[in-house]
């Protein structure tokens, strides 16, 4: 009775084995609650999730608790990650119940899938005035049973609220410009950790979306307080136990304000985001200053196409919190990441053994959980060729160790933005291997997630599965695909960007509101409610991030689609300045792409005579290296692409043009002309 088996969700595997008789979410399974007239249990999750693993361990294996579940309940399995969706409805029914959300999520509905009780993790026993999980279960079904009323009641007025809930945002005011940005950064800036850096207290997440939009305020207004928050919350966040210190790549967050114990699950969109800030940051600074983000930004590429990468070209979407050091033993968390003194000793010897310990912070009392210690690394030793040494030897005996699980589930939007990132960096720290890696990845996409220019939501072991994509998909491989149109000038990616652009336009806009988008797709299965959180979290919303890729495509494609685009993006913004103005810190995606529209975006046009590849390198690196972030910049002969249309070498030597909108710099032929230019 278990439907799990042939899930294409590696979580919903991990429970195909439970005596629970779970289903997948699907019409059949709200026929099914119908029909014996119970309620459904709703139980949502994700792979690298610890406290899922902890209460399937304690209730979903158990076989007493899932007799009483399958008795009084229909039971319904769902992946956060592959439905969206569905999470999104009913985490926003359990924060308004309970005032937090969380995973996993333990959400009652009836059969027309209304909620009417709603919490996260629940116990095996009774604690902290916390009811036992079976307790909870037997006062659900005596409540169902006997009164039935309150819960329609419940149920009708939960889901109205939903309905309303999903109004979304109208136009903002003030309108987008300097003040509202100026603002909003402020607001940001005042609500500085300035002993630790980065945002508020503990657990402190990293701010990978806001970072980007704090670097183009600062590229705008020069604004040094702005630029410091920047260096001193990167420079935490990289020298904290949250950056993996051997392997590279960034924890999902740190329990600590200090940065120092991570929740150990590594997700690829906090990497693939990071990414992208720390090569910005890089470069954008001088050698000496870009040695530490230049560093992290190659560690991180190193750890997404390493330990993320899958054989069909795709990333995968996580690694896990825990690690089983025996076969079907409990998860521990951070077993495969923690060090004690004696066993940095016993696989470097006692003098090179007693150094790694000062390096990395590794203390007899240790910084976790039974003396050990999560690494550190709050200064760089003179000797880099002797830690490159022990750091070599430390992931050599790392790897020997057990490991965690991967989530090898493909996430589109999530590779969407790892493209961005790798594409971006890549041009801009001189590491062809990543555009080719992101060139790879979107081909694998292409191929396999889209089909009839709809876009599915994941794959896994290469085929796509049937959850459709949301808007945060389309967004994010159409921003991927530009990206690579402008690091290769290849027209291919311009063209297939266009094409899912124009299918995203046609199908997620909301018709009675120009600039309003839902998250889901007009044709997509009808909810309780249709979502759209216009808040950046821990991924970007789908409304800001459709608004970087219509602003990009919109200075990159022909003139008489650029119309729509500029139009549809700035329709967007101002629905996005609400958010700017009332919740800046909740609003990095939209900071960023508002920055890049009040400077145009800056267009940078290389035109190189002939087909000479090498023609107009220095032009081309410069613009790379200064021109700010969210600009487009393409490289090619005359009329190759639509943004050189009409543009021109001058004489027999290549030459930039800079415009701002619809206003444009005369061509310049030197590397220090261009410089000059986009400085200005």
């Amino acid at each position: 009775m278990n439907r799990l088996r042939g899930a294409t969700s590696p979580y919903l595997r991990q429970h195909a084995d439970n005596p629970v008789h779970w289903w997948e979410w699907e019409p059949a399974a709200l026929a099914e609650a119908r029909a014996r007239d119970v309620p459904i249990l709703l139980s949502v999750g994700y792979a690298s999730c610890h406290w899922c693993h902890v209460m399937a361990h304690e209730s979903f294996e158990d076989p007493q608790t899932a007799a009483l579940m399958n008795e009084h309940f229909v039971c319904v399995k769902v992946d956060r990650e592959e439905r969206p969706d569905i999470d999104a409805v009913y985490m926003n029914a359990t924060v308004a119940m309970t005032g937090q959300g969380g995973w996993p999520m333990t959400c009652f509905l009836n059969p027309a899938g209304e909620p009417f009780y709603c919490g996260t993790y629940y116990p095996k026993t009774a604690r902290g005035g916390m009811p036992s999980f079976t307790q909870l279960l037997t006062a659900v079904a005596d409540t169902w049973r006997n009164r039935r009323e309150e819960v329609d009641r419940a149920s009708a007025q939960v889901a109205e609220a939903l309905r309303a809930q999903s109004s979304g945002l109208p136009e903002g005011e003030p309108a987008i410009g300097p003040d509202l940005l100026d603002h909003a950064v402020a607001a940001v800036l005042a609500e500085e950790d300035a002993e630790h850096g980065g945002f508020g207290g503990a657990p402190k997440f990293p701010p990978s979306a806001l970072l980007e939009g704090l670097l183009r305020g600062w590229e705008r207004t020069g604004d040094p307080a702005v630029y410091g928050v920047v260096t001193r919350t990167a420079e935490a966040m990289a020298r904290g136990g949250i950056y993996d210190q051997l392997g590279g790549g960034f924890a999902r967050y740190a329990v600590d304000a200090a940065w120092v114990v991570p929740h150990f699950e590594k997700m690829l969109y906090d990497n693939a985001q990071l990414l992208r800030a720390y090569a910005h940051l890089a470069r954008r600074t001088d050698s000496a200053e870009a040695s530490l983000p230049a560093r992290v930004a190659r560690e991180t590429a190193r750890f997404l196409l390493d330990d993320l990468g899958t054989e069909h070209g795709g990333l995968a979407s996580a690694l896990d919190a825990d690690t089983h050091l025996e076969p079907g033993g409990p998860g521990v968390e951070g077993a495969t990441y923690v060090w004690t003194p004696a066993e940095l000793v016993a696989e470097l010897g006692p003098i090179d053994g007693a150094w790694a310990a000062e390096v990395f912070g590794v203390s007899t009392g240790g910084n976790f959980e039974q003396g050990t210690s999560v690494l550190t690394r709050y200064t760089d030793p003179e000797d880099t060729e002797r830690l490159a040494r022990v750091r070599a030897s430390l992931r050599a005996a790392r790897a020997r160790r057990p490991q965690p699980a991967r989530d090898d589930k493909v996430v589109t939007a999530w590779n969407g933005m790892a493209i961005t990132a790798l594409a971006e960096g890549g041009a801009a720290l001189g590491e062809p291997a990543w555009i080719e890696a992101a060139a790879t990845c979107a081909r694998f996409l292409l191929a396999e997630h889209v089909h009839d220019g709809r876009v599915r939501r994941a794959s896994l072991g290469g085929s796509a599965g049937a959850a459709p994509g949301v808007l945060e998909d389309y967004a994010w491989l159409a921003t991927g695909l530009l990206a690579l149109h402008q690091v290769t000038a290849e027209p291919q990616w311009l063209d297939h960007a266009q094409r899912i652009l124009d299918s995203a336009l046609r199908h997620f806009a909301d018709p009675d509101s120009p600039g309003s988008w839902f998250d889901t797709a007009d044709d997509a299965e009808a909810l309780v409610a249709r979502p759209r959180d216009p808040i950046d979290g821990a991924t970007p919303a789908g409304a800001s991030s459709l608004a970087e890729a219509l602003l990009t495509a919109s200075a990159l494609t022909d003139p008489a689609r650029a119309a729509g685009y500029r139009e549809a993006a700035e329709q967007t913004l101002r629905r996005g300045a609400l958010v700017l103005a009332r919740a800046p810190r909740s609003a990095g995606q939209w900071l960023a792409v508002a920055e890049a529209a009040l400077r145009g975006p800056v267009q940078v046009a290389v035109a190189t005579p002939g087909d000479d590849p090498a023609a107009g390198a220095d032009l081309l690196a410069a613009a790379r290296a200064a021109a700010p972030g969210g600009a487009v910049i393409v490289a090619g002969p005359a009329g190759s692409v639509p943004l050189l249309a009409d543009r021109g070498p001058v004489g027999s030597d290549a030459a930039a043009y800079v415009c701002r909108g619809s206003v444009c710099d005369l061509p310049v032929t030197a590397a220090d002309e261009l410089r000059k230019s986009l400085a200005g």
